[in-house]
């Protein structure tokens, strides 16, 4: 059941690490929910501090990348047209072949939107710049976070590498 929780726990940190670009997973909580498979195994003794400390990062980030986009939008002039033009530009950016779509895409979506909300070239381009830099930051931070638990995840699983798999010691 051990290597079961450890193999489930480490498909939840590569979705997590995914979910840091992809809009639709929450990449950190995701994170998160590998680490507690690692602390459910019976060779991982509890750590209800380290699960707490680490949800509270978790949450906290999740809320963050709701925030840092819209302050980024404001900040340079922009409206929520912006904001929905960055994640349509994200989505059409990660299935469209285009060599670093998951880049151009965020930045052209803003771009869109808010020429699209009647605004003018200048303007637009300055308010795309902040909804694409807000959509940069958020997803920077979520990717370290995720980063950051994988590791935690990996050593801990490695320091308790005799106890999980006992037949290969």
């Amino acid at each position: 059941m051990d290597i079961a929780l450890l193999l489930f726990g480490l498909l939840f940190m590569i979705l997590g690490l995914v979910g840091s670009f992809l809009p639709v997973l929450p990449g950190p909580p995701i994170s998160w929910l590998g680490l507690l498979l690692l602390y459910l195994t019976k060779s991982v003794p509890d750590d209800w501090w380290f699960l707490g400390i680490t949800a509270g990062v978790a949450l906290v980030v999740f809320a963050l990348d709701y925030i840092i986009p819209a302050i980024g939008t404001k900040k340079f002039g922009g409206t929520r047209a912006g904001v929905i033009g960055t994640t349509i530009g994200l989505i059409v950016g990660l299935i469209a072949p285009i060599p670093g779509g998951i880049i151009i895409g965020p930045f052209v979506g803003a771009l869109i939107g808010e020429l699209s909300n009647k605004a003018d070239n200048k303007t637009a381009l300055k308010a795309a710049f902040g909804s694409f830099l807000g959509f940069l930051t958020g997803t920077f931070m979520k990717f370290v976070v995720a980063i950051i638990f994988m590791g935690l995840f990996l050593s801990t699983a490695w320091e308790y590498k005799a106890a999980i798999f006992p037949y290969f010691d």
